[in-house]
């Protein structure tokens, strides 16, 4: 009954916050995203979807999109649910050649409803299966290391929850032959489950050291795979 309840307590908590103007933030990219889908193909290999740790790299680090043909769909507060809704706008519509889905952080720190593993797990498999629908690669990656978040300190479980999704995530992904970034393990921190303060200076969102980090890491997998090769920029 518990079950029901919570489940029942997010549906219409996502229900009544998609009842906001443009609750996806649609708006966001669409005047990039016309100019993008019109661009060459190799400055748009990669489309890089998630929440403000996407935002803020493509900011932080724009050379690391335009020099290797990166596109970052990052909106801040955003969820899983909103990722979904927009994937169509953000990522199929760019078509590119594969996609990079960071997505979770925001769901277990509750920004739009109560957190449920099992709604956010089934939305990164849909935006999985739309891609490969689409034709574009699918590439799925870790939740980053977060101890708590500052702006909902009522989560006090937020490490067991990541380390949880990382885990299902992970072995769906080997399951099913789709490669998996982790970011986790090179920037965790001690038995707390903090992201590395050496990379951080909020406990969530990385520093320019922690960009460094992800970079190398993602660019390992990117270039074994065949639709971007070893270019270099």
């Amino acid at each position: 009954m518990k079950r029901i309840l919570c489940g029942a307590a997010l549906i219409l908590s996502v229900a009544a916050m998609a009842q906001q103007p443009d609750w996806a933030n649609l708006q966001r990219y669409s005047s990039a995203n016309k100019e993008v889908a019109q661009s060459p193909r190799n400055e748009r290999l990669v489309v890089f979807l998630g929440n403000s740790i996407t935002e803020k790299w493509a900011a932080m680090h724009p050379s690391f999109f335009t020099d290797n043909g990166y596109v970052g769909r990052g909106i801040s507060g955003q969820t899983s649910y909103q990722f979904l809704v927009r994937f169509r706008e953000d990522v199929i519509k760019l078509h590119p050649a594969i996609v990079v889905i960071n997505a979770g952080t925001n769901d277990v720190a509750e920004n739009t409803g109560p957190y449920s593993e099992e709604y956010t797990f089934g939305n990164i498999v849909s935006m999985v299966e739309l891609a490969k629908a689409n034709g574009i690669r699918p590439v799925l990656s870790a939740v980053l290391p977060a101890a708590g978040f500052n702006w909902n300190r009522t989560i006090t479980d937020a490490p067991d929850k990541i380390e949880s999704l990382n885990a299902r995530i992970k072995a769906y992904a080997v399951e099913h032959g789709i490669p998996f970034v982790d970011y986790y393990t090179p920037m965790l921190a001690g038995a707390d489950g903090a992201l590395n303060a050496d990379y951080t200076n909020d406990g969530v969102h990385p520093t320019e050291a922690g960009y460094d980090v992800m970079e190398g890491i993602v660019l390992q997998t990117l270039r074994s795979l065949p639709e971007v090769g070893s270019r270099v920029p």
